[in-house]
């Protein structure tokens, strides 16, 4: 699925990596626990999350996340918007809950961290 994809699906507002939307990724999840990001197969992955700092942007770093979507339309502290803006990553926020968000993305083709669909 295309980020361009995950952004029509979930209304997101890109805050950074608009010239990175035509990506793919085949695999996505949600998690607000840092821990969960840092130990989860998330590489070449969409995560999906309502964790705002950027403590997180450097945990997907680490983990080969792809992109992260802020849900519950919360937005990220400008230190994590500036450190995805280092590293490369789009950053989306939809306002769609965690579980709605993963669901539709689900819903759309997206598998599983586990690679369920």
């Amino acid at each position: 699925m295309l980020l361009s994809q995950i952004k029509d699906e979930l209304k997101a507002e890109v805050l950074t990596g608009e010239d990175r939307l035509e990506k793919s990724v085949d695999v996505g999840g949600g998690a607000d626990l840092i821990d969960e990001v840092l130990f989860s197969r998330l590489k070449g992955s969409v995560l999906l999350t309502g964790l705002q700092n950027a403590d997180v942007v450097e945990a997907a770093n680490k983990a080969g996340v792809t992109a992260l979507v802020f849900v519950r339309g919360k937005r990220p502290e400008d230190q994590a918007v500036d450190l995805a803006r280092q590293y490369n990553m789009p950053l989306l926020v939809t306002r769609f809950s965690l579980f709605i968000a993963c669901g539709r993305l689900y819903m759309s083709g997206l598998k599983g961290l586990d690679g369920s669909w």
